[in-house]
């Protein structure tokens, strides 16, 4: 019995952890089977660890291919580590960013390129996919307006990058929706909270109507 893998993309100040949280308890209990909530980098202990470094404000030195191989490095362990078994063991993982984040914020925001990212991520992910992913989608002066208003003391390392960088991420976002239509579903991030995640409850829910009570 193989499992699910479900992503929830979106740039920053998009509300992803706010709709997650919402969402996980909702889900959990429509779920016919079990289900694990989990974020990159990060989710076990060595990418939280990279998840620091990363991201920490300090490290304002680090070389924009030295963050992707960090991504990548993260995304291997978490992979192997948590998210894989997971789904040889049947369960739903519902995941806060996976490789589309890397595209876009490397690929793109860094100005790396999408192709030399994918190859990058390719090697750490094997051909993994996720089944489903929800793109919470706000425009970059709102997105960067919710940081400031909301997330003074958690400012980290790319919520910092400039107005530019942030138009380039979402671009590339938008992209990625249109070139693969069968696997992201677009959600306006503008609504209120409570729309947001009635909407991407019954994304999911209506894409496994086999998996959820609705």
């Amino acid at each position: 019995m193989q499992g699910i893998f479900i992503t929830i993309e979106g740039p920053d100040g998009a509300g992803k952890t706010s709709v997650l949280n919402e969402l996980y308890p909702r889900l959990d209990l429509a779920a016919e089977r079990s289900i694990i909530k989990t974020r990159e980098p990060g989710g076990i202990p060595i990418a939280e660890k990279i998840r620091q470094i990363i991201l920490d404000p300090k490290n304002q030195e680090m070389d924009e291919r030295t963050e992707a191989l960090l991504y990548a490095a993260a995304r291997r362990q978490h992979l192997m580590e948590k998210v894989l078994p997971a789904l040889e063991a049947g369960k739903i993982v519902l995941c806060d960013r996976f490789v589309d984040s890397s595209l876009a914020y490397q690929g793109a925001g860094r100005r790396i390129g999408v192709e030399a990212i994918a190859t990058i991520n390719e090697f750490a992910i094997e051909g993994t996919v996720p089944d489903f992913t929800i793109y919470l989608d706000v425009d970059s002066d709102t997105g960067l307006n919710r940081i400031k208003n909301h997330r003074q003391q958690q400012i980290d390392r790319l919520d910092s990058e400039g107005l530019e960088f942030h138009q380039r991420v979402r671009h590339e976002y938008l992209k990625l929706v249109e070139e693969n239509p069968d696997r992201i579903t677009k959600i306006d991030a503008r609504m209120s909270l409570e729309d947001v995640v009635e909407a991407t409850f019954q994304a999911i829910v209506n894409r496994y109507p086999e998996y959820f009570r609705n």
